[in-house]
């Protein structure tokens, strides 16, 4: 059986294990369902997310041209701290960017790799979460807009990571820490804008992935490169597929590429 479409992040439920799903235009996957089968992953084409083109990916799932015009791909995608939204001043698309800035966001703490600090929208909890591989997670603050999440990360960076090491994630090399525990100490350290949206009492999310073994030495698949792949899936875990001689797909990185995927 072959599938065929335009490759985007993994959609998920949050459940013990998680569950994904590849979603196509007409047709999509359960990832946990092919755990243990053969599947073959064929490069076939380019399609930009935004403009629809037959175009190298640059970023994001976006074309180079569309990366630099679209608000989608503004720098405070990257960079909170950078919202503007809430003076009202225009950074590409002000109505946009007023839809996601303005909203409820969370400044989180993940253990993946390591702790580390991030911001997402509050609808996006625990997706964020489970996006970035994190086995436990807890919110700090929740704030009224980006801006206010952005500058309480900014701050925070100081005192704790905001990376993930994907190897020590994919490879399951991981110890669990008292999140209460390093929300209580950086505290202190949040901005005086936000300090009246600390979250007091609240208690860390535990998140298990469908994995059957994780690789020892994982090894990322470059498909433009190779075109072609073929292995079995022994796991799932943030967005990477982890297959049985431990090279591992990031679904995510590879947005806008257009897939053949076949069962075996």
């Amino acid at each position: 059986m072959t599938f065929e479409g335009v490759l985007t992040k993994m959609e998920t439920e949050f459940s013990q294990p998680i569950q994904y799903y590849l979603v196509f235009e007409s047709d999509f996957i359960n990832m946990n369902q092919l755990l243990g089968k053969n599947i073959t992953i064929q490069f076939i084409r380019y399609q930009c997310l935004n403009c629809g083109l037959d175009k190298p990916i640059y970023r994001q799932g976006f074309c180079k041209s569309c990366f630099y015009e679209i608000p989608q791909a503004a720098d405070w995608i990257m960079r909170p701290e950078l919202s503007t939204a809430h003076l009202d001043e225009e950074d590409r698309d002000l109505e946009y960017e007023k839809k996601v800035q303005l909203q409820p966001h969370i400044v989180y703490l993940a253990n993946s790799s390591n702790v580390k600090v991030g911001v997402t929208r509050k609808s996006q909890v625990p997706t964020r979460w489970i996006d970035q591989g994190a086995h436990e997670a807890i919110e700090i603050v929740e704030v009224p807009n980006r801006y206010l999440a952005g500058i309480t990360e900014v701050a925070l960076k100081d005192h704790v990571s905001d990376k993930t090491n994907w190897r020590s994630m994919l490879k399951n090399d991981i110890k669990d820490v008292d999140l209460v525990q390093w929300r209580e100490r950086l505290k202190q350290y949040i901005p005086e804008e936000a300090k009246d949206y600390f979250i007091e009492s609240n208690t860390e999310t535990n998140l298990e992935f469908p994995v059957i073994k994780y690789p020892d030495k994982p090894k990322s698949l470059n498909l433009i490169k190779e075109q072609t792949f073929t292995g079995k899936l022994e796991g799932i875990k943030g967005q990477y597929l982890i297959f049985d001689d431990e090279t591992v797909f990031n679904v995510r990185a590879n947005e806008g590429l257009v897939v053949a995927i076949t069962i075996n």
